[in-house]
């Protein structure tokens, strides 16, 4: 089975899917023949984003990771079929004076977001036994990695913990859960001088939607490599 064949006619939800590693992230997975909902805080940003990718394949879903009241829309929006595939990409980098409440916003949704929207999506996926479950990291979470300060990273590196826990709750359900690196990528995030394109970036988080049923859970990779952290 080729993995075009293995994920055709699947239901995929990426957060943050408007711009950047997110945006490339759904044209990719549309590319592989699922049926892609391109997630964003903004409904009419969101529809850009899809008029701009020029495929009939991808729908625009309203979804704030960091209100639960949202989630909850945008989950019962995509009921009863539910999705199989979650990317949780939607983040933010805090720069500049870190007052209190821009930790709280980061911690909200890097970390939480993704355990929140996992949670909403999670029940229709255990019904069918199978799902890939992907949480965007970073390699500044690898403890490999030369760390640097600020909020990010510690929102990353609990992502990657919890990514751990669900697979071990996971396991034997058919559901696979990993967190992909996608490395320093020239987005308005990574800036200019990024040695990496969205594109690449991408390509390393849709290797975990790809894996095969027997693939592994649980890790941490970018590139399809592991990562230490």
């Amino acid at each position: 089975m080729t993995t075009a064949e293995h994920l055709r006619g699947r239901r995929a939800l990426v957060t943050g899917g408007n711009r950047g590693i997110g945006l490339e992230v759904v044209r990719l997975l549309c590319d592989l023949g699922l049926d892609v909902f391109l997630g964003s805080r903004d409904l009419d940003g969101g529809a850009a984003a899809v008029a701009s990718l020029r495929r009939p394949a991808i729908t625009p879903v309203r979804i704030d990771v960091a209100d639960p009241a949202s989630v909850a829309e945008a989950r019962d929006s995509l009921a009863p079929e539910g999705i199989d595939v979650l990317v949780n990409n939607a983040g933010i980098y805090p720069r500049g004076d870190l007052t209190r409440e821009l930790v709280a916003q980061a911690w909200q949704v890097n970390a939480l977001g993704s355990w929140r929207v996992t949670q909403a999506f999670l029940p229709r996926m255990r019904e069918r036994r199978w799902g890939r479950i992907v949480n965007v990291s970073t390699e500044l979470a690898s403890n490999a990695h030369e760390q640097r300060g600020g909020v990010y990273p510690v929102t990353k590196v609990a992502m990657n913990a919890m990514t751990r826990a669900l697979a071990e709750d996971l396991g034997g359900t058919g559901i696979l859960v990993n967190a992909c690196s996608p490395g320093w990528c020239r987005t308005g995030m990574g800036g200019k001088s990024a040695p990496r394109s969205a594109a690449q970036g991408a390509a390393s988080v849709v290797w975990g939607v790809t894996l095969p049923d027997d693939g592994p859970t649980g890790g941490f990779f970018q590139d399809g490599e592991a990562l230490p952290w």
